[in-house]
């Protein structure tokens, strides 16, 4: 009986075998498997790593509505703003002088357009201190020396109650803080640290640089880290070009204190000084410089300082002595095609008509070549996302 069962059961399970020789050779796949193929197939879906919840809104996006959000403008009416869509604003003290004008202003674009800007202003404390129109009593703020004395509860704490006052009044980027050397290659107090602006070039300085960020980001407001590499030259690079000797490992050093807080800190703004142990080119338009602030994290929004500062158009020019009316139309292009190509992703400038011309600009090179259309894209999603995580656009 029992023979006869086992002999039974064979004969099935060759007929079994024989019919399964028959069927396709598919493959057994766990679920969890399936799972996480469907979540890397999410993640591929979307070009340069766009939430996904911003897709509808990128899909609907033209070039030129892209490089527009490149652009970052000196402030201008709303009805200027509105008609060219760009990524950014640029606030001086004067616009603040008149506060019921500007926040007007602030709110009537915030409204209006499709994709909030930045709105910028150099809120460094000490002599850089835009508030100081606002309300007598911020007439005078620690600078970035006096705080690098505070504990960092207090500096947390400060930097919470000036956000609060940018915010109040639309401001949501601060061009702080100023992480140039205070100590130059020759172990000399650096302008930066003479002018009280600089927070030390040692990264043990680095927790209460996170702290001051912190207190900004609790009051909506986001930092921007500045001037990549390591500001150390003693002539103003705003109003003539300005050439730093320091040796490449001195400069690598100035670069570890960006880096510590990279994480910290969503945009970093380059410098315009040129260092000439690495490149004879302005730092914002060299492309291994640039790259350097990009290795630090592939998110950080690079942002220029004025591209139209007399600096950086003698040097595109080779003139030192640049008019600002007649500027020629092929060294302005020249300049934000440079700026482009060095790898910076946001643009500022600080003459209105020119942004409208760098818009067009950036749009007609889109139209030359894939590569430049990239371009733009990349830097454009880039500064979407970060847009995105502080909370400037809401989907």
């Amino acid at each position: 009986m029992h023979l006869k069962r086992a002999v039974t059961f064979l004969l099935a399970a060759f007929a079994i075998v024989q019919a399964e020789d028959s069927l396709p050779d598919y493959k057994f796949v766990p679920l969890n498997s399936l799972t996480e193929s469907i979540e890397v197939e999410k993640q591929v879906e979307t070009p340069y790593g766009l939430p996904r919840e911003l897709m509808p809104l990128w899909d609907s996006l033209t070039i030129k509505q892209k490089a527009a959000q490149m652009v970052m403008v000196y402030m201008t009416p709303a009805s200027f703003m509105l008609e060219h869509e760009f990524g950014g604003y640029l606030v001086m003290k004067n616009h603040l002088k008149n506060l019921d004008k500007f926040t007007e202003n602030i709110r009537t674009v915030n409204e209006n357009m499709r994709i909030k800007p930045l709105v910028a202003a150099d809120q460094e404390g000490g002599y850089v201190n835009r508030i100081s129109v606002v309300a007598p009593q911020w007439e005078r703020t620690p600078s970035a020396k006096q705080m690098r004395a505070m504990s960092e509860d207090s500096i947390r704490a400060l930097a919470q109650r000036i956000g609060a006052v940018l915010d109040s009044v639309g401001i949501n980027l601060n061009l702080a803080p100023v992480l140039d050397p205070a100590k130059d290659s020759r172990g000399k107090n650096s302008f930066m640290e003479e002018s009280k602006r600089s927070w030390g070039e040692d990264t043990l300085n680095a927790p209460k640089v996170r702290a001051f960020v912190q207190g900004m980001r609790e009051s909506n407001v986001a930092c921007v880290s500045k001037h990549f590499p390591g500001y150390d030259s003693w002539t103003n690079s705003d109003h003539q070009i300005a050439v730093s000797s320091t040796p490449k490992a001195k400069v690598a050093k100035n670069v570890e204190f960006f880096k510590t807080l990279a994480n910290d800190i969503p945009v970093t703004m380059m410098s315009s000084v040129s260092f000439v142990r690495i490149s004879s080119r302005p730092a914002v338009f060299e492309p291994k410089i640039v790259k350097m602030a990009r290795d630090m994290s592939p998110e950080t929004v690079i942002l220029t300082d004025d591209l139209w500062g007399v600096s950086l158009r003698a040097w595109v020019s080779g003139n030192e002595r640049v008019r600002s009316k007649n500027y020629p139309a092929k060294d302005f292009r020249k300049l934000v095609r440079t700026a482009l190509m060095a790898g910076n992703d946001m643009f500022m400038i600080t003459y209105p008509q020119k942004a409208v011309e760098m818009v067009n600009y950036l749009e007609a090179l889109s139209k030359q070549s894939k590569y430049y259309r990239e371009r733009i894209e990349e830097s454009s999603a880039r500064i979407l996302k970060m847009k995105y995580r502080a909370g400037i656009i809401k989907q």
